[in-house]
């Protein structure tokens, strides 16, 4: 008859519960497994397996992206965070596949990046983390600011940055501060988009028509105007050109967060085209890849819009 395992299996199941089945060398060993104990469930075809080094995961299939969490901050030490796309898709932003996770650690500690962890050394660790069980992870400013921060696109800088403030996540103002606080180098992007928010550019679609209008060198229109006959609103279209009267209007599902949304879109729509106003509709995609034909258009229709009477319409930025 076998010999019981002289180990404390109740301490040992505490720890696995309260970090997604994913424990260290280290907590092994405290709750009196002995090295010879640890590395027969490690060994090959053994019931545990190895992720990092000196952290298992205690069973044999494929790492849920929760384990992997777990198990790069239980690798990065005590007080490390998520941060970047992981922290953004714990805090619901963003649907993107998480492939590597990024994890704060303190400036003094030394860790290499490895595996699918990568590891940032900062003198700038939250005073505060939001919590999933034992997974901590930054606010979602500072998940934002990491993740465009390390981005060349800037189409997904205004993509991440327009989704977390369009729905009311993060505002404007903690982003600008993680910007002043954050390092200069890579920053640029952030800048930009931050300062195309301020002015009125609220989606990344919208951001795009502002660089195609200045590429294409089309006359500069007014973003999210008011726009009013008298003193009855009209509608608020992404862009207008008050001297020809002319609409743009981004039509992207994307950024309508409801079929009531969607509707009251439609409704706005037709307000501006039964006074007359000519409206184009773009979708994003159209911005992306026909940008010289959607100039075109918009030349045509301030053309057309000039040649027309005025249609007596106020504007208010």
């Amino acid at each position: 008859m076998g010999r019981k395992s002289l180990f404390d299996h109740d301490a040992l199941a505490v720890v696995l519960m309260n970090q997604n089945g994913v424990i260290t060398r280290g907590q092994a060993r405290e709750c009196g497994m002995s090295r010879h104990g640890l590395e027969h469930r490690v060994r090959v075809g053994g019931p545990w397996q190895p992720l990092l080094p000196g952290v298992y995961l205690t069973n044999t299939g494929t790492p849920t992206g929760l384990e992997r969490l777990q198990a790069a901050l239980l690798y990065a030490g005590p007080g490390s965070a998520i941060t970047g796309p992981a922290a953004l898709a714990l805090h619901h932003v963003g649907a993107r596949q998480i492939i590597v996770v990024d994890v704060l650690i303190p400036e003094e500690r030394k860790r290499r990046s490895l595996e699918f962890v990568r590891v940032h050394r900062t003198s700038r660790m939250p005073s505060s983390l939001f919590r999933m069980g034992e997974v901590g992870y930054v606010p979602l400013a500072r998940a934002v600011a990491d993740t465009v921060c390390g981005l060349r696109d800037i189409s997904e800088v205004r993509a991440i940055v327009a989704e977390g403030v369009q729905r009311g996540r993060v505002q404007v103002s903690q982003l600008a501060d993680e910007l002043a606080r954050g390092p200069v180098q890579g920053s640029a992007r952030f800048r930009r988009v931050l300062a195309e928010v301020a002015e009125g550019v609220r989606s990344a679609a919208e951001g795009d028509l502002r660089s195609l209008i200045k590429r294409e060198r089309l006359p500069e229109p007014m973003y999210n105007a008011r726009l009013y006959m008298g003193d009855n609103f009209i509608a608020m279209p992404d862009a207008w050109w008050p001297d020809a009267e002319v609409a743009v209007e981004i039509e992207s599902r994307q950024w309508h967060l409801s079929p009531g949304d969607w509707d009251a879109t439609l409704a706005r729509d037709a307000r501006m085209s039964a006074r007359g106003i000519i409206v184009l509709h773009f979708s994003p995609r159209r911005l992306r890849i026909e940008s010289a034909a959607v100039a075109s258009e918009i030349r045509s229709a301030l053309e057309a819009g000039h040649q027309r009477g005025r249609l007596g319409i106020r504007a208010v930025a």
